[in-house]
């Protein structure tokens, strides 16, 4: 009995520990993704995932049974900070300025983050389509404006901007500059 009872009291220890290093091992694991996904886009593997966070391929898979479970979570929260940073701009009365902002401000996220890109140049992505459709709106807006072609729409949007993202990928271009002045020659190309 009192055996028993020594264990009882000791169980819930162990149960705790383990609760805390499987949650301290799920978040190594989402900041290694995090890391991962970020530098390779979708070519990170999983196991480039598990040896990142020092942990087996096992580890990874317990948090997230597949690899696309892995990265619908990156792709989720990589799109929630980008939305967030969105959000905290100091939005303009001015129609083109904010398109012309939120343009820019996407390319230069697209430049440090490989998978933003590779999912925004997916056409099924569910993201990529908010995303692209949230651009079209204000690319609605500052049509107003007179400073975009009023033929512009939101397929404009997919080839123009995703065209020049698949090929700075495919160049392992990383340079902020670089991505940005695709960003402007966009804008350029849809002027009236």
């Amino acid at each position: 009995m009192t055996a028993a009872r020594n264990l009882e009291t000791v169980e819930p220890e162990a149960v705790h520990f383990r609760r805390t290093d499987a949650r301290r091992n799920h978040e190594r694991v989402f900041a290694a993704a995090l890391e991962i996904f970020g530098e390779r886009g979708l070519q990170a593997t999983v196991p480039q995932v598990a040896e990142r966070a020092g942990v087996g391929k096992a580890t990874v898979y317990r948090s997230y049974p597949t690899r696309d479970d892995l990265v619908e979570a990156v792709v989720r929260h990589r799109f929630a900070v980008y939305e967030q940073s969105q959000g905290a701009r100091v939005p303009t009365a001015d129609a083109y300025a904010e398109f012309k902002g939120q343009v820019l401000a996407l390319m230069h996220a697209l430049a440090g983050d490989r998978l933003l890109a590779d999912v925004l140049a997916d056409p099924q992505s569910p993201a990529a389509a908010t995303l692209l459709e949230r651009l079209s709106t204000a690319m609605e807006a500052a049509k107003e404006s007179g400073k975009i072609r009023s033929d512009a729409d939101v397929r404009d949007l997919r080839t123009m901007l995703c065209g020049p993202v698949l090929q700075l990928m495919r160049i392992s271009e990383q340079e902020p500059a670089r991505w940005q002045r695709y960003g402007e020659l966009f804008l350029q190309a849809i002027r009236p």
